[in-house]
């Protein structure tokens, strides 16, 4: 969840590290810090809250030196303070971290019956008063660095700076990922591509278990072993790495609006030429399948709840939804012939990528369903399928999701085919449907003006129901998230017909319904469980094309979508349920990119 930055310079470090962290404070504005090394000296400058809070302390208190490591800080161990912000620092080592090291507790009674205590809550604090304990025993600097990660047990990675070292830094990786930036004179360490794609497009991306060792001439990486590791380097496309705004107000705002070409993107990547066959590696195999397993967290998990109606409808093929936190937990009885799915936007969620290690050699094969090809569940699936989003930097996930319906359609498409419950001519007649979702995307974000207006009202709610049947559920409840997320106004999604079995207490004069219902084979039911809401003084806000707003009647509020066929309604449906998010929270005046208490990659358990 946090963001590391290193730098080993040939310049002034902290405005390189500053702005680098700016590219990271989507995986955490808990709080921030930066410590360098000058003239020998290790000094640091910490503040709680957003980055711009230690912007302004380096204005009033610069930081000088030419080598350095900075964090942004997404809170587990100790709540948000200067205490608590990285980098943590015990005599002459600092250290930041992202993840969570399991065994802090039991390290730090060893260390405190040495006399070295802790003055913070973080289990980070730990690693460098340990580390700062093997240089006291007369190890180097890279010696106490390595004794220290042999003794820790966790998710973590890791950068180390030591005071007298100015062309020494240490960055480990385990469980969270960490890469090596190459440039000229220079050397550099990131949480991610994103924030080193200004300073170099040449990086290393470490293995699961690696440590490296860097100064200025190069990098020397070994593995968990203490091998020595030889790790590509390679060329990132800078355009894929841009983070403006592009004169949009908001990130989420601009990414709502990049759908279109973004679900373009990800067709033409896996359809040939003409759209009109698949373009899968072969490694993407359904044949033999007995049936699929689809696991992802939040917003990639209701994706997947979706395709679990494709892969049955589709090809006839039996599929089971899995929550990433609770799969392994449950001791899933597991096929051979199972073809497993990992969603994850980006393709570092601890707990998916958990999953996926948890059935790497039990089923037939995995497959990776990711936005960054580079990224740990990409490298340890057998087939990795990029969905084409470019960088996605709101923590609320938009452009990914309609991404992961677009290739996640397709897999279901390949299914159909490869299981003979599709002919080619049927398959090409889907393919050319979908092919349509861009142009019904841009018909649904030219309602903006109207879901806005909508938005101002849904605003002042306490509580939110959205509901829906078929594909249309679990839209219901990514519409809630999203709510949930960016207004922190209480929002759940339920199936339609589950209304009476428990919500239905809810209803009242104050309580906002929003029904999504395009005009399906399941309209009428959708529509006869609104009237029980109607008939309740519920406030019914229905979405559906303008045949099913004609037919259902007077409701409190109305947004019209354009009439699609079944297959598009969950990413034409998506956009309302974003937009109305969005606007609700300007109206709410909460800070939509950077919501409180949350952070857009989840690499913590």
């Amino acid at each position: 969840m946090c963001g590391i930055v290193g730098v080993l310079g040939t310049h002034e470090v902290s405005p390189l590290i500053l702005e680098a962290l700016k590219r990271l404070e989507y995986r955490g504005y808990d709080s921030a810090g930066i410590a360098t090394i000058s003239d020998g000296r290790l000094d640091a400058r910490r503040a709680v809250g957003k980055l711009i809070n230690l912007s302004d302390l380096l204005v009033h208190e610069p930081l000088a030196g030419k080598s350095g490591i900075g964090h942004t800080r997404w809170a587990t161990h100790g709540a948000p303070s200067v205490r608590n912000a990285h980098p943590h620092r015990a005599g002459r080592v600092a250290v930041v971290h992202n993840g969570i090291i399991e065994n802090y507790k039991s390290l730090r009674a060893e260390l405190a019956a040495l006399g070295l205590q802790q003055q913070s809550e973080t289990d980070t604090e730990t690693v460098a008063l340990l580390c700062q304990h093997h240089l006291d025993q007369g190890l180097s600097p890279v010696d106490a660095a390595r004794a220290t990660l042999t003794r820790l047990e966790g998710a973590f990675a890791l950068a180390f700076l030591f005071e007298g070292e100015e062309d020494l830094m240490i960055g480990a990786r385990k469980g969270s990922p960490l890469a090596v930036g190459h440039g000229e004179g220079e050397m550099y360490l990131g949480s991610d591509a994103i924030a080193l794609a200004p300073m170099t497009d040449r990086i290393t991306y470490l293995e699961e278990g690696d440590w490296v060792v860097l100064s200025r001439k190069g990098a020397e990486i070994y593995d968990a072993d203490g091998r020595r590791a030889n790790r590509a380097v390679s060329r990132i496309v800078l355009d894929q790495t841009r983070v403006d705004k592009a004169g949009h107000r908001h990130f989420m705002a601009k990414e709502i609006t990049e759908q279109p070409t973004v679900l373009e993107a990800a067709f033409a990547r896996h359809t040939t030429i003409r759209g009109d066959m698949l373009d899968l590696p072969t490694g993407v195999d359904f044949t033999n399948c007995d049936r699929v397993l689809l696991v992802a967290c939040g917003t990639g998990f209701y994706a997947a709840q979706v395709a679990k109606y494709w892969f049955e409808q589709l090809a006839g093929l039996p599929c089971e939804t899995d929550i990433a936190s609770e799969f392994r937990y449950r001791h899933p009885v597991l096929s051979e012939r199972a073809v497993g799915i990992f969603v994850s936007q980006s393709g570092e969620t601890a707990d998916t990528l958990a999953a996926l290690r948890h059935v790497t050699g039990e089923i037939a094969r995995t497959i990776g369903v990711i936005n960054v090809d580079t990224s740990s569940i990409a490298r340890e699936c057998d087939v990795a399928l990029p969905i084409m989003a470019g960088p996605e930097i709101a923590v609320a996930s938009t452009k990914a999701f309609t991404a992961q319906l677009m290739v996640l359609s397709l897999l279901a498409i390949k299914a159909g085919l490869d299981r003979g419950r599709l002919s080619p001519a049927e398959a090409s007649a889907q393919l050319a449907t979908l092919r349509t979702a861009p142009g019904m995307l841009r018909q649904a974000l030219d309602r903006e003006g109207e879901i806005e207006r909508i938005a101002g009202r849904l605003g002042q709610a306490q509580d939110v129901l959205f509901l829906g049947r078929g594909t249309m559920y679990p839209l219901a409840m990514e519409a809630a998230l999203k709510l949930k997320e960016i207004s922190y106004i209480h929002a759940e999604g339920y199936a339609s017909g589950e209304l009476k079995h428990g919500p239905i207490a809810l209803i009242d004069q104050h309580m906002p319904v929003v029904v999504l219902a395009p005009r399906d084979a399941l309209f009428e039911k959708t529509v006869s469980n609104m009237q029980e809401v109607m008939a309740r003084q519920g406030q019914v806000l229905l979405i559906s094309d303008q045949a099913g707003l004609e037919e259902a009647g007077a409701v409190w509020a109305q947004i019209a979508m354009p009439t699609v066929p079944d297959l598009l309604a969950p990413f034409v449906y998506a956009v309302p349920a974003q937009l109305l998010a969005y606007h609700a929270a300007l109206a709410r005046g909460t800070d939509v990119d950077q919501p409180r208490n949350l952070a857009k990659s989840v690499t913590v358990e």
